[in-house]
């Protein structure tokens, strides 16, 4: 007779290789799953559990995102996101490593959590060259070689370097992705492939890349999976059309569900089930929507012992009540129920990671704009121009007047951007012009400026734009917005200016009065947080800016701000 930890009797198990459920009755056994059959014959339980007219699925598995992005540590994401049924994540925490390089990476991802946590290596840091961008910390080849040697680490972090990583020279994510193959010949190498197709994909492909999670169109999806890419879809590409090429191929096989960047604001409500769940509303079937949430993202990153509920495998699985609206009762971690009450996280973070924003105090005259072009007249302006709809942005060119050598910006309904070098390297900064931004009187600041992560403040009124970089500089890093001349909503983000320790119960109340007071000033996108902290983000297309200037994504040509009629 063999004695095990728990019997869970007549539930509805998930069978990931029949892609179906099946009633029968489960054991574990020392946190994995022991032996899963209709009877369990000369079998003794600690434990038995009667689960009838109950679903036992998978613990969920996200594939790539960021703990970092969602502006929280190891330890607090862990006790949010567990409750919704992700047990393993991969995290590439570029953020911490682009403020304070290999050591703040290794110290940020040393915190333990209730969840499994894998890591894949930031690529990208910068996300192009320090002629581009100025960042705290840099990671070259022999940082990588080092991160390789870690056996939580399971992958490359996202390549985004278009122009480096097609490259016919010797660039640095060569040199990277070179060392990947000779050290983890097997190991997936992640991308940001946004919008390349053709011949600019076969390269992609051909420099070694295997993974897209952006932003997706149907053709997009389709040509990706047909020359042997791996997709993973995050909720700004679970578009109609996106989810009907999937189900009308049967490229189940070929795709994952993943959050990428959640908002702390959208943790309140759910993490990975809350795609589960659009997948569901788009027309997969529950099976289907399981499916790439458990076992294709688990199997494409190596994790074979996780993902199935199956003999030998991690007991971490998920109890439904109720499969078509996905309502989850408990959630196993290695076999047991786990209920956590989250609270602010003391986890001593390096002093690299600390008082990371040295840049000096700003006043109105340095936000002036002006130019020598003309001393009264008109000039053309190379505009930042936003979409309503994702991260990418357009680039238009505006006729503005100027009078005594001032551009007169707000008269034709722009929007100014600062973007200020705050790690004492490289003093300066870089002043823009952004349409479709703000409608009213106000301005949005942040050290969460993807993914140089210097201050970055946008406004249409001088004096708080002034007090949101001076504000920002006293709390060491934050979210901060302002109505007129008065702060009306701060988000503390302390460690690297990135990340905050309050439990996610009291950040996502924060980040949720941004979003409101960003809203009221008029600011439109579908996630206005990402929206324009991405203004900075120099590899999403077209048009962005750093603080060492204003620049075209594909070609990486540095533009001026002003030119002649």
């Amino acid at each position: 007779m063999t004695t095990v930890d728990l019997i869970i009797k007549n539930a509805q198990v998930f069978n990931v290789y029949l892609k179906k459920f099946v009633k029968q009755d489960v054991s574990i056994k020392n946190g994995k799953f022991y032996w899963i059959n209709e009877k369990l014959p000369n079998l003794v339980a600690k434990k038995t559990i009667d689960l009838t007219g109950h679903y036992l699925i998978p613990g969920f598995v996200d594939a790539h995102m960021h703990i970092d992005s969602s502006m929280t540590t190891p330890k607090n994401l862990g006790d949010t996101i567990l409750k919704y049924g992700t047990t393993t994540i991969i995290a590439d925490d570029h953020e911490v490593a682009n403020v304070a390089g290999i050591r703040g990476l290794k110290n940020f991802i040393s915190e333990s959590s209730v969840i499994d946590i894998f890591f894949g290596i930031p690529s990208s840091v910068p996300s192009t060259n320090l002629e581009m961008e100025t960042t705290g910390g840099t990671i070259g080849v022999d940082e990588i070689k080092t991160l390789l040697k870690n056996p939580k680490v399971v992958c490359l972090g996202e390549v985004m370097n278009f122009k480096d990583m097609t490259s016919e020279s010797s660039t640095l994510i060569k040199k990277i992705i070179a060392v990947c193959h000779n050290m983890r010949p097997t190991m997936p190498l992640e991308g940001h492939i946004p919008s390349y197709i053709g011949e600019d994909l076969a390269k992609v492909l051909f420099s070694g890349i295997t993974t897209d999670h952006t932003q997706q169109t149907k053709e997009w999806v389709d040509e990706k999976i047909r020359n042997g890419m791996f997709v993973e879809i995050q909720k700004k590409a679970m578009h109609q059309e996106v989810i009907d090429t999937i189900i009308q191929n049967n490229y189940f096989e070929h795709i994952a569900l993943v959050t990428d960047d959640s908002m702390p604001d959208t943790l309140l409500k759910g993490h990975l089930n809350l795609l589960v769940k659009e997948a569901i509303s788009k027309g997969m079937s529950p099976e289907q929507a399981i499916y790439i949430s458990t076992y294709t993202p688990a199997r494409h990153m190596g994790l074979w012992d996780r993902g199935a509920i199956a003999p030998g495998r991690v007991a971490d699985f998920i109890d439904l009540s109720n499969l078509d609206n996905l309502i989850i009762e408990n959630v196993y971690k290695n076999g047991k129920i786990v209920k956590i009450k989250s609270k602010r996280d003391n986890f001593k973070f390096d002093s690299c990671l600390l008082n990371t924003v040295k840049a000096p105090k700003l006043n109105k005259e340095d936000l002036k704009l002006k130019t020598n072009l003309v001393e009264n007249g008109k000039v053309i302006a190379n505009v930042i121009q936003l979409n309503e709809v994702g991260t990418f942005t357009n680039h238009a060119k505006k006729v503005i007047s100027v009078k005594k050598g001032i551009v007169e910006w707000k008269e034709a309904g722009l929007n100014l951007i600062l973007v200020q070098e705050r790690y004492g390297k490289r003093p300066g900064y870089t002043l823009g012009l952004v349409d479709s931004a703000l409608k009213r009187d106000g301005a949005i600041g942040s050290t969460w400026a993807h993914d140089h992560h210097n201050i970055m403040v946008i406004g249409t009124n001088i004096d708080s734009m002034i007090k949101i970089q001076h504000k920002l500089i006293d709390i060491q890093g934050g979210y901060i917005v302002a109505k007129g001349d008065n702060i009306e909503a701060i988000a503390p983000l302390p460690i690297g200016g990135v990340v905050s320790p309050e439990p996610i119960s009291i950040l996502g109340n924060q980040i949720k009065k941004i979003r409101k007071c960003m809203v009221e000033l008029g600011y439109k996108n579908t996630n206005e947080i990402m929206s324009f902290s991405t203004l900075s983000l120099l590899v999403s297309p077209a048009l962005k800016i750093s603080n060492r200037g204003i620049f075209e994504v594909k070609s990486q040509k540095r533009i001026p701000l002003l030119e002649r009629i």
